[in-house]
């Protein structure tokens, strides 16, 4: 066992395929390497504290909001017969809340992975991924498995609810995503809810946007394979007029794509449950990025981020199977 441990993980986008990957359809999500969480583990200390963005102390006196991390620390201790061990955690999280980027999953993620690290032990994704859940359903209840998936990715992901979970092999080496915060929480039960009645009560209108939804996805992931970033902007485009219709974007949403467009975008679109959250636009090059993201922090935007596609590094991990970061 080590006396200290860091580990990472990351914010996450859903690319292509909201809202219809709720009923059986195909997304793709997208981990982000610039809006990360660090997690620093040491034994050097007396007690069992955290300290992190909603509270610092001891982990038994941590808030109910909190429950979920304060269930998965404790059923990693017993993972490891070291319930009495001393322990300080600090997580760092660039990731806003309820913005639809996944933070509490990204925080699930680099926990589990930080006191794997202290202890030395191996750790498979699928072993990453059931741990993480142990505090995914605690927050949400239940979590479709897409955010830990993501968060604990190098790549992009190609998910499938209860059926495919696999890491997307692609090169983008020129073109760029520009993430933009529109300042509003977004409302995922709110727009979740909003779209299962309005399947029910218009089926007529709101079936096949979902089925296009699903089949945008599945177009993204062969333009993905062949690096055609003027079909990922079309598709994209194509993706947030289908959510308007829906009724999940928002003014400020559909304003932000315009001005994306506007500025040299080859598409845009809401990310995540929408009523609020974020946007994201695809660019061909870090200077339209640039172009891009400084439109729209003008017309608004609380944060933006540029996240560059070449860094993307594919890999499932050891011969083993062991995740190595």
């Amino acid at each position: 066992m080590r006396k200290k441990a860091k580990a990472i993980s990351y914010a996450k986008i859903i690319w292509f395929g909201e809202h219809s990957v709720v009923y059986g359809k195909p997304a793709i999500a997208l981990p982000l390497y610039n809006v990360d969480v660090h997690t620093n583990l040491t034994t050097e200390t007396s007690g069992q504290t955290i300290d992190c963005r909603y509270f610092s102390g001891p982990i038994d006196e941590m808030v109910d909001n909190l429950k979920g991390v304060s269930v998965l620390i404790h059923q990693l201790l017993t993972i490891f017969n070291a319930q009495k061990i001393n322990f300080h955690l600090k997580i760092e999280s660039k990731i806003p809340s309820e913005r639809g980027m996944g933070s509490s999953a990204a925080t699930a993620v680099a926990i589990v992975r930080v006191f794997f690290k202290l202890f030395e032990a191996p750790l498979t994704r699928n072993r990453l991924l059931e741990l993480a859940n142990i505090e995914e359903k605690i927050t949400h209840g239940n979590p479709s498995g897409l955010d830990t998936a993501t968060a604990s990715s190098e790549v992009p992901v190609w998910f499938v609810r209860h059926q495919l979970n696999e890491q997307i092999d692609f090169n983008l080496s020129n073109a760029f995503m520009v993430i933009a915060d529109s300042g509003i929480k977004g409302k995922t039960g709110e727009a979740v809810s909003m779209v299962h009645d309005r399947l029910i009560d218009e089926p007529e209108t709101a079936t096949p946007l979902i089925n296009q939804l699903g089949q945008i996805a599945k177009a993204a992931r062969q333009a993905l394979s062949s690096t055609d970033e003027v079909k990922l902007g079309k598709l994209m485009t194509q993706s947030q007029y289908d959510l308007a219709k829906l009724g999940v974007s928002t003014k400020a949403l559909n304003a932000f794509c315009q001005i994306a467009i506007k500025n040299g975008a080859l598409g845009a679109k809401l990310t995540g449950s929408g009523l609020g959250g974020c946007m994201i636009s695809i660019t061909q090059n870090q200077v339209a990025a640039q172009k891009v993201a400084t439109a729209l922090r003008k017309a608004g935007a609380t944060q933006t981020w540029i996240q560059p596609f070449k860094n993307y590094n594919f890999s499932i991990g050891d011969n083993n199977g062991n995740l190595v970061k």
